[in-house]
C-alpha cells in the first residue's frame, strides 16, 4: 500500500555528443567536471574537480573526509586501473570502547550489527575512520592530471563560499537525521535552524537560503594551495585531529600521516564476449564478479526488454554471491531498516573526448556520516567504523589499523559490440545489484543507455528476499515470487529502493551519460554545450 500516483511519468533524456560527458549525482558538480573537460582536461582532471565540488553540494554523501575507489580506463594504454582510497580504523582503536548493548537488539542504521552502547560505532567522533578521498584524488592527479591541482579545486572553493543552495530535497534529507545532527553543536550550526529545525526555504517560499560553508571553503583553499598531503601532514591534519580528539576520537596525527592511497590493476571479469573491470579487495567488486559468473550460467542472452527469466536469474546470482560475501568477507548477515534508508554514497562517471573514462564512488557511509562536523575545518565526518562487526572473533571484527569492508562498486565495462561504459551507484548493499542489472541490460539485452536507466530493477542484497519494482509486468513478479519471498515497492527519490546509479557510455566516437531517473539533482552534462546529456 502506498500513496503515489500511478499515472505520473518521469524520464531523463540521453543525447549523444562527440564531447566529453560527466554524469553525477548533482548537476552543479557535473557542470564543474564538464568545464574542466572543455578546458582541455583529462577525465581524471574532471574527476578530481567533481570529487571536491560534489563534496560541497552533496556534503551528506561524501567529501574530503570520505573514502572510496576509482576505476579508470586509459584509452591510450588500453587497460583499466583502480585508485583505492578506502578508509581505515585508527591505530589506537580499542574494541573495548565499543561494548555491546545488553538486550538492545540490532543497530538501527544501515547494517544489522548487534547494537553498541550509545551507538559509538555509528554516531559521534568514535565512529570516524581515517579518510582517503584526498589521498586518492592526489594520487590519480599525480599520475594522469594535466591541469594544475589548484585550478581543479577552485570551483569547489567558489561553491563553498557561496554555500549550498537549500531546496526541498536538501531539507528532506536533513529532516531525516535532524535529531542526530542536533546532538553535535557544530553539525547543528551548519545544517539546522536554532539547533533544532532543518534549514529550509519553507513550503511556499521563493527566498534563497544557503548553508554556511565558509570554514569548508577555507580548508579547500588551503588544500588547493598546499596540495593533497596538507590534509594528512599539514595544519589541516593537525586541526582535524584536534577537533576529533576533543569529541572523543582516538584518531592521531600519525593515522593521517601514515595514510596512502594506492593504484593497482583492475580485476578483469570476462562476461559474454566482453569484460567488466572491477576493484578487487574490500569492495563490492569481488561480489559483483561472482554474481556475473553465476549470471553467465543462469541467463541466456536475448535482445530486447528483460523478461521473467532474466529477473529470476538476477535474483539467484545476487543471492548466491551475497551468501558467499557474508561467509568469506565478513559483511553483515542482513540489513536493518533497509527499506527506509536513503542513498548514503555518491557516484559519478566521466568520459572525455579521447575515450578515457573514470568510474568513481565515494562515501561517508551513512547519510551525514557520523553526524559530526569538525569546526576548525568545516568538514562533515564519516562513520566508517560502522563497517566493522562489533562482535569479536568475526572475519570483519573491530580492530586497530584495519581496512574497512565497503559495498562501493565502480566498474568499467565493454561489450563485443565495441560499446564501453563507466558505471556505478550509491545505496549501500543495493549498489551491487543495480550495477549487475544495468550491465546486463546493456550487454545481455542490447538496451540503449537511456533504456537501461529507465528499465525497472529489483533488489536482492543478502536477506534471501527480493524487492521488486511494482511496475514490473505481472509474469515477472509471479516468477520472482515463485523463486524467492518477494515484495513490491515504488521507485521514488526518497528513499531509493534500488540504488542510485550514474553512467557514461561511448559508442564509436559518440559519448553519452545518464543518472538515476528519480534523482532530482542528478544529471549528465556535456563539455561543449553545458546541456544535460
Amino acid at each position: 500500500m502506498d500513496n503515489f500516483s500511478r499515472t505520473q511519468i518521469i524520464r531523463k533524456e540521453v543525447i549523444p555528443t562527440q564531447g566529453g560527458v560527466v554524469a553525477a549525482a548533482h548537476r552543479r558538480a557535473a557542470e564543474v567536471g564538464a568545464s574542466v573537460l572543455a578546458a582541455g582536461g583529462d577525465a581524471v582532471d574532471a574527476a578530481v574537480a567533481v570529487s571536491f565540488a560534489i563534496g560541497v553540494v552533496e556534503p551528506w554523501m561524501s567529501g574530503p573526509a570520505a573514502g572510496g575507489a576509482m576505476v579508470l580506463w586509459r584509452a591510450g594504454e588500453d587497460r583499466a586501473r583502480v585508485v583505492d582510497y578506502g578508509m581505515r580504523s585508527p591505530m589506537a582503536l580499542d574494541p573495548a570502547d565499543y561494548p555491546l548493548a545488553p538486550g538492545a537488539g540490532t543497530s538501527k542504521d544501515l547494517f544489522a550489527w548487534p547494537a553498541v552502547v550509545d551507538d559509538r560505532n555509528v554516531r559521534g567522533a568514535t565512529a570516524v575512520a581515517v579518510p582517503g578521498v584526498i589521498s586518492g584524488m592526489g594520487l590519480a592527479h599525480a599520475e594522469y592530471g594535466r591541469i594544475p591541482w589548484r585550478d581543479l579545486l577552485a570551483p569547489a572553493v567558489a561553491l563553498a563560499k557561496e554555500g549550498l543552495l537549500v531546496d526541498w530535497f536538501s531539507a528532506l534529507l536533513t529532516t531525516s537525521v535532524a535529531r542526530e545532527l542536533a546532538a553535535d553543536p557544530d553539525a547543528a550550526r551548519m545544517f539546522l535552524d536554532d539547533g533544532t529545525w532543518p534549514i529550509s526555504g519553507g513550503w511556499t517560499s521563493v527566498i534563497e537560503r544557503h548553508l554556511d560553508q565558509r570554514a569548508m571553503a577555507a580548508t579547500l583553499e588551503r588544500l588547493a594551495e598546499k596540495g593533497p598531503r596538507e590534509f594528512y601532514e599539514g595544519d589541516v591534519a593537525r586541526a582535524l585531529v584536534r577537533d576529533l580528539q576533543a569529541k572523543g576520537s582516538r584518531m592521531a596525527e600519525a593515522d593521517l600521516a601514515g595514510y596512502q592511497a594506492r593504484i593497482v590493476d583492475a580485476q578483469t571479469v570476462p562476461y559474454r564476449d566482453g569484460r567488466i573491470y572491477v576493484a578487487s579487495g574490500l569492495t563490492g567488486g569481488p561480489t559483483l564478479a561472482q554474481a556475473l559468473g553465476i549470471l553467465a550460467r543462469e541467463l541466456t542472452p536475448a535482445r530486447g526488454t528483460p523478461g521473467a527469466s532474466s529477473y529470476v536469474a538476477y535474483a539467484r546470482a545476487l543471492d548466491q554471491a551475497f551468501n558467499a560475501r557474508f561467509a568469506g568477507m565478513g559483511d553483515a548477515a542482513g540489513i536493518a531498516e533497509a527499506a527506509h534508508a536513503p542513498s548514503c554514497t555518491t557516484h559519478f562517471s566521466i568520459v572525455d573526448r579521447h575515450g578515457n573514462m573514470c568510474s568513481v564512488t565515494q562515501t561517508l557511509l551513512s547519510i551525514f556520516g557520523a553526524r559530526v562536523v569538525s569546526p576548525s575545518t568545516g568538514l562533515l565526518l564519516n562513520n566508517g567504523i560502522m563497517w566493522f562487526d562489533p562482535e569479536p572473533g568475526r572475519p570483519n571484527s573491530l580492530g586497530p589499523g584495519k581496512r574497512c569492508l565497503g559495498n562501493f562498486c565502480p566498474v568499467i565495462g565493454e561489450g563485443g559490440d565495441g560499446r564501453r561504459f563507466a558505471l556505478g551507484a550509491s545505496g549501500g548493499r543495493k549498489i551491487i545489484g543495480a550495477v549487475l542489472q544495468i550491465a546486463s541490460f546493456l550487454l545481455d539485452h542490447g538496451l540503449t543507455l537511456e533504456e537501461a536507466f529507465h528499465q525497472q530493477r529489483i533488489d536482492m542484497s543478502g536477506t534471501g528476499k527480493a524487492s521488486a519494482d511494482q511496475t514490473l509486468p505481472l509474469p515477472v513478479l509471479n516468477a520472482l515470487a515463485a523463486a524467492f519471498p518477494t515484495t513490491t515497492t515504488v521507485r521514488t527519490n526518497f528513499p531509493y529502493a534500488f540504488a542510485c546509479p550514474a553512467a557514461v557510455l561511448r559508442e564509436g566516437d559518440q559519448n553519452m551519460g545518464c543518472t538515476e531517473i528519480m534523482s532530482p539533482w542528478g544529471d549528465a552534462v556535456a563539455e561543449a554545450s553545458g546541456r544535460a546529456h
